[in-house]
């Protein structure tokens, strides 16, 4: 079935309206969820992980909660500063906005592209699920209540996107409790790099006892640190030489960040609230993130790239909440948009290098008289997401021994993808038709629905014994219509060459690929609670997640079939006058894997190959008393795959089988081999003490982290090329003091400087490409993303 963007805005509005009409008609008290945006009063942290508002040591689930202060305190302003101090969480990252996230070692090494698989962590910002192919989106942290990281399935309440953990991002919401603000301006340095800063600021008016609206601006600047360095090289066979003279730049990867968001509390006569919401980001990058790992350059933090490099990414979020009460039950409403379009322009000609080099396709280059012309080629991208959402769900009062949280739930994600490679000069016969000067065009519209209906039935066998099972039924269908690949003129059996229809996708020459999968399933939950104290509980959980289907980008190759989850986990959580030990250990089975990797033309190729299975556990032991606090937290995961991973994939898992066309088998990575992306251990640790300093509030604090070694591929030969990801650790300080709504501190991230690896690329690698001698003995240029070298800052705010 599929719902028409004009039929799913009338169905919203008529269930939003129906349920304004339910308030009028059953007078109750509105939910109040001002407890979970409260600060934290004597250790407790308030989440709504399962989607109701309660003590996070009471909540049967591995989860770690960040909240406002500890945010500020942390020095985060991005994603990727979360991730430092979420034990389970790992973040795969090529620039700002283009990241991917990992829970417990469920990672196959996806490069995370627009025709990739969808992401196995959902994202949320307060209700909405902002989950987009190619990542999460990259929000200023401003202005924001918590972060609440859930590790494992959350198959049954948050769906297909969750399959092995979820992220929720939850924003302050409007307080009608008077009007109030605060200002906070930034300006700090990055080594070996530029200049930065912030203005952030938020007003929440009262308008009347019973309205209130909340206004957030912020504009980031972060300098650059990545130096294009001078460099030349000379094509095979055309004997043309290429130069970046014109593009040599210090510190060329600036960013710059800016933003604001406004929400709407309404409280409809005592019983029923009411929140609209509007947020919006714009991000603006320049040159590349990336080290470079070969002879042309002569340290770290340095690359060679023959062409402009940058990027734009701008979203907005509109969404509508309604929540209240039909007798006693909770009800809550709520739908939105996410509108985002984001344009890159990024060097390929490593790619045409040794292409030309190993294969001589530069021969093949040639203008309207002729003549050769060089084989430089790049991309212009452009990529615009829309997505609509809407769930409607109810709840028993919770102090009944027998409770229920149900509801529907519906999205549609539509993705227009534009991939101009470009080579200019080419003659018009090798352009893509239609285009200034492709020498290939990817011009697709992906589409991915889900439908369910969900449910979660909790009851009280004892005062102390808790029994949960959970229900998710779910459909989904996703299609992929579109042209990719060449000219006639350049290919006879690609491209052009093989569309069999008219242009479908608008601003392509024609149609060869028009593909859809669907299913309809149901995934499961089960869980005993019992609570040993009021103090103190153990769990014990099996849960499922899954993670839809799809079509290849390649349209000769199947379509991929679902994966799934299965989590079985045992945790604690406890507290102990100040100190607080929660826990968890597990064994996670993946089966199915939806492996993506590059295959023939650079293409991703995506197929159910594998069998996993995680074994590991975290921890988080806190203390707090006398203005001294101190914070660990850790996992260590045991991820390997459990069957042979063959190039050609059969039930047996043998790679001796030939493929039905009769082409050679291959193993690819034995039985054992361990997962890649996500370190055997990761952890953290936070020391912080607050004093008195002559009539101010005085802190200092001293952070450290550490991630293990990692491989960067699941394929041995390819690991073995591009090389493992090494261990770091950073460490942070902080010293600040602060009195009547006035603050001052001085900070310090990755203190010593570290050069950690967070990922790693190459444009050419010998599987496509052979070895070839004249720059690289594997045939490519690497590339290393490392984490942000060190920031020394100075910040003031103000409150009002």
């Amino acid at each position: 079935m599929v719902v028409s963007g004009i039929s799913f805005r009338r169905s919203m509005v008529a269930m939003l309206l129906g349920s304004s009409a339910i308030a009028a008609a059953q007078p109750a008290l509105a939910q109040d969820n001002k407890a979970a945006q409260a600060p934290a009063a004597d250790g407790v942290i308030y989440v709504t992980a399962q989607k109701r508002v309660e003590n996070l040591q009471d909540v049967p689930i591995a989860i770690t909660a960040l909240g406002a202060e500890k945010l500020k305190d942390l020095q985060v302003k991005e994603l990727q500063d979360v991730v430092k101090f979420l034990p389970s969480v790992t973040i795969q990252t090529v620039q700002p906005g283009f990241s991917q996230v990992y829970f417990r070692g469920v990672a196959s090494g996806e490069n995370a592209n627009h025709s990739g698989p969808l992401p196995t962590v959902g994202t949320y910002l307060d209700e909405m699920p902002i989950t987009t192919i190619q990542g999460a989106l990259d929000i200023h942290a401003y202005d924001i209540a918590r972060v609440e990281a859930l590790a494992g399935p959350q198959g049954t309440l948050y769906g297909a996107s969750s399959m092995a953990g979820t992220i929720k991002i939850v924003t302050n919401a409007p307080d009608t409790s008077g009007t109030y603000g605060a200002v906070d301006a930034e300006v700090n340095s990055v080594s070996h790099g530029d200049m930065g800063g912030v203005m952030q600021g938020f007003i929440n008016y009262k308008i009347s006892d019973s309205v209130a609206a909340r206004l957030v601006g912020w504009y980031r600047h972060d300098g650059g640190y990545i130096d294009n360095v001078h460099g030349s090289r000379t094509f095979a066979v055309s004997g043309i030489t290429q130069d970046n003279a014109d593009l040599v730049e210090d510190d060329y990867n600036d960013v710059d960040t800016y933003g604001g968001r406004l929400a709407l509390g309404i409280d409809l006569d005592g019983n029923w609230t009411v929140k609209p919401t509007i947020m919006g980001q714009v991000q603006k990058t320049n040159g590349s993130f990336a080290q470079e790992r070969s002879s042309a350059v002569s340290g770290k933090l340095q690359t060679v790239q023959y062409n402009p490099e940058k990027s734009k990414d701008e979203w907005y979020q509109a969404a509508l909440t309604i929540e209240g009460k039909i007798g006693n039950w909770d009800l809550t409403a709520t739908g939105g948009i996410l509108n985002r379009k984001d344009w890159t322009q990024s060097d390929y000609s490593d790619y045409s290098y040794f292409y030309d080099a190993l294969f001589g396709s530069g021969a093949y280059l040639y203008d309207n008289a002729g003549d050769l012309v060089s084989p430089n080629q790049y991309i212009k991208g452009k990529d615009v997401y829309h997505r609509q959402f809407g769930e409607v769900r109810i709840s028993s009062p919770q102090s009944n021994p027998l409770r229920f949280i149900g509801g529907v739930f519906y999205q549609r994600q539509q993705h227009h993808i534009e991939q101009n490679y470009i080579i200019d000069g080419i003659a018009d016969d090798l352009k893509v038709p239609g285009t200034t000067s492709d020498i290939w065009l990817t011009q697709q519209k992906r589409v991915d629905r889900d439908y369910a209906a969900f449910g979660e039935l909790t009851y009280d066998i004892t005062d102390k014994l808790s029994a949960t099972g959970g229900l998710r039924l779910y459909h989904y269908n996703n299609s992929l219509v579109g042209f990719y690949g060449y000219s006639a003129g350049y290919s006879s059996r690609t491209g052009v060459a093989a569309c069999f229809e008219d242009a479908i996708v608008k601003g392509s020459p024609c149609t060869n690929l028009d593909k859809s999968t669907s299913k309809t399933d149901a995934i499961y939950k089960a869980n005993l609670t019992y609570k040993i104290t009021p103090d103190a509980l153990v769990y014990a959980t099996w849960s499922r997640g899954f993670r839809p289907g799809g079509i290849n980008r390649r349209g000769t190759l199947a379509p991929y079939k679902p994966d799934r989850l299965d989590n079985y986990e045992i945790g604690w959580k406890t507290m102990w006058g100040p100190v607080r030990f929660n826990g968890a250990v597990y064994q996670e089975d993946w089966n199915g894997i939806q492996l993506s990797f590059l295959g023939a033309n650079g293409l991703t190729e995506i197929r159910n190959a594998g069998v996993a299975r995680i074994r590991g556990v975290e921890f988080d032991v806190g203390y707090n008393r006398n203005g001294f606090s101190l914070d660990f937290s850790g996992s260590y995961n045991d991820a390997t795959i459990r069957k042979d991973f063959c190039l050609i994939a059969n039930s047996s898992f043998d790679c001796t089988l030939a493929g039905s066309d009769g082409t050679d088998n291959e193993l690819l990575a034995p039985k054992g081999t361990h997962l890649p992306i996500t370190a055997k251990f990761k952890g953290n640790a936070v020391a912080r003490y607050e004093f008195p300093v002559g009539g101010w509030d005085g802190h200092v604090q001293f952070a450290a982290n550490y991630i293990g070694k990692r491989r960067s591929d699941l394929r041995t030969l390819e690991n073995s090329i591009k090389g493992n990801l090494g261990a770091y650790t950073t460490a942070d300080f902080s010293i600040g003091v602060k009195k009547d709504g006035y603050r001052v501190e001085l900070y310090a991230t990755n203190l010593f400087n570290s050069n950690g690896v967070v990922n790693t690329s190459v444009q050419c690698l010998e599987t496509t490409c052979g070895d070839y001698a004249g720059d690289s003995s594997t045939g490519g240029v690497f590339y290393d993303y490392v984490i942000r070298p060190r920031v020394i800052g100075l910040k003031f705010g103000a409150d009002f």
